[in-house]
């Protein structure tokens, strides 16, 4: 029944295109399933591998610029975010050798400095000819006109989903007890038997190719990209800001967060770059007040409320 619920509730969502919605509502549930698409896999790779990855922009932007690369040769968007996924799954495994050999807040630094690197090099280099458009090496998306604004929003919707079942199926798998074990002490989990290095490569690579689709239904909406706001350090702040206020290391966390993210987006926009620094105030009262995000704390309060009701019986 469970199932089946969720089943209607997802096709109900698929109708909504149809549903002659205004189109800023639509706008909202579009970017809620790009960001929980992403959120989910930094989710997975922050709150049960341990690796506070910082170089999700990376594959963001690479899979833009796939979709630019094929659209220009005259090939389809398909066959543009398949390229993406190739090509991130690809660089994911790149810089894991480097990086891999890095823990904790040094595999972080070691990340930061990956979609800068890239943004700089996008800089200097024209992946394809023709004119420029925007910031440095900006380029329209070419093929948008034949894709209806309703297949994006499924594409949105999709991604989301799968991002979702993907999530749940290594958490409920023996991959998911051998990347807590990696969180817990990865010495300890390598003792024990544990394919340590190999673990964590697939989480990566599965984060890289869930998250660089997004970013290429993001950028089939926008219609454009340059390397600013392709490799941009927002992105990094977006999918942090839903993972910690919805609940690290939560499986139903980033949906909350990300649906309150959503909405900040929207309400913040108006105050332009003082966003960011609200953004970041934010994330530092949510993690004093709530460190388990909210519902690390609708947890807490639940199991005290358990507690409490056991105490009572038992003194009674």
């Amino acid at each position: 029944m469970r199932y089946f619920f969720w089943a209607i509730f997802i096709a109900l969502l698929a109708l909504l295109p149809e549903m002659g919605l205004p189109r800023s509502w639509l706008l909202y549930i579009f970017l809620f399933f790009i960001y929980l698409a992403m959120a989910s896999m930094w989710n997975l790779l922050c709150g049960y591998c341990g690796l506070i990855s910082l170089c999700q922009p990376a594959f963001i932007g690479l899979a833009g610029y796939a979709l630019v690369v094929t659209t220009w040769n005259s090939f389809s968007i398909f066959w543009g975010i398949l390229l993406g996924c190739i090509v991130s799954a690809l660089f994911a495994g790149l810089i894991s050798i480097p990086t891999f050999r890095l823990r904790g807040i040094y595999f972080a630094i070691g990340t930061l400095v990956v979609p800068e690197a890239m943004r700089v090099i996008f800089f200097l280099w024209r992946p394809v000819g023709g004119t420029i458009h925007g910031k440095g090496a900006g380029y329209m998306i070419k093929g948008l006109s034949d894709f209806p604004m309703a297949g994006i929003y499924w594409l949105a919707l999709s991604i989301g989903v799968i991002s979702v079942i993907i999530k749940r199926f290594i958490l409920t798998s023996k991959m998911g007890l051998g990347l807590s074990a990696i969180r817990d002490n990865e010495d300890t989990a390598s003792s024990s038997g544990v394919n340590v290095y190999m673990l964590k490569l697939i989480t990566f690579v599965i984060s890289a190719v869930v998250t660089a689709v997004a970013g290429a239904i993001f950028f089939m909406y926008q219609g454009y990209i340059e390397p600013t706001g392709a490799f941009s350090m927002n992105w990094t702040m977006i999918l942090m800001l839903a993972t910690v206020i919805g609940g690290i290391g939560i499986e139903k966390g980033p949906i909350i967060g990300t649906a309150i993210i959503v909405f900040l987006h929207f309400e913040l926009a108006r105050y332009g770059g003082v966003s960011l620094l609200i953004q970041g105030i934010l994330l530092i009262i949510i993690m004093l007040l709530m460190p388990g995000g909210i519902m690390g704390y609708v947890q807490e309060t639940k199991m005290y409320a358990y507690i409490s009701g056991l105490v009572r019986s038992e003194k009674s």
